[in-house]
């Protein structure tokens, strides 16, 4: 994966999972109807993983890095399908899902044109009326320390919008959190 040592002991810890579970995904999902057939992009170790598949029946992880998806079908191979695939250029059928979701990997796709490939391949996978939903992290000094050699492309909460909208996107929300770590994004399929 993308990311220096120290990046990817945080991001595969427990401490890091319990946080996912008990903080960063209520919030990112406040208000969220997920549905029956969720797609999550980027799932990495699995943090988000974990916690979604124990709230919606059927759940496909598209991840980006050969090893990383064959242990996540390793430990959750028979609770979710997951599918080694780069998130902007998905081997899935169209409209095939009720959500998709991502949450804290934008900032690791190396380039905005990536990332608007990203959003048009959630569209694209969308059921009509359906929401594509997540949160990314926000630069500070700390979170630059910790990407030191990896990729950091931060998703800019004020162009978002606009980005999301471009890709067919409507009902666009994006909120930063109160303590500014992070922020969140909703969005429909008409």
């Amino acid at each position: 994966m993308p990311m220096n040592q120290m990046h990817q002991r945080i991001c595969s810890s427990e401490k890091w999972a319990l946080k996912t579970r008990e903080l960063l995904l209520p919030w990112a999902l406040d208000g969220v109807d997920l549905g029956t057939d969720v797609l999550e992009i980027g799932p990495g170790y699995g943090a988000n993983l974990r916690v979604l598949v124990e709230q919606v029946p059927h759940l496909t992880a598209v991840e980006v890095d050969a090893e990383t998806a064959r242990l996540l079908d390793v430990a959750w191979g028979e609770r979710a399908r997951i599918v080694h695939a780069d998130g902007a250029a998905m081997p899935l059928p169209d409209t095939s899902f009720d959500s998709v979701v991502c949450f804290t990997m934008l900032h690791h796709v190396p380039t905005a044109e990536q990332q608007d490939r990203i959003f048009a391949e959630a569209f694209r996978v969308l059921r009509p009326g359906g929401t594509f939903a997540g949160s990314d992290s926000r630069s500070s000094l700390r979170f630059r320390l910790v990407h030191l050699r990896d990729t950091m492309n931060v998703v800019d909460p004020a162009t978002l919008p606009a980005r999301l909208t471009r890709a067919g996107f409507t009902d666009v929300a994006v909120a930063v959190h109160e303590r500014g770590g992070s922020l969140r994004f909703r969005a429909r399929r008409p």
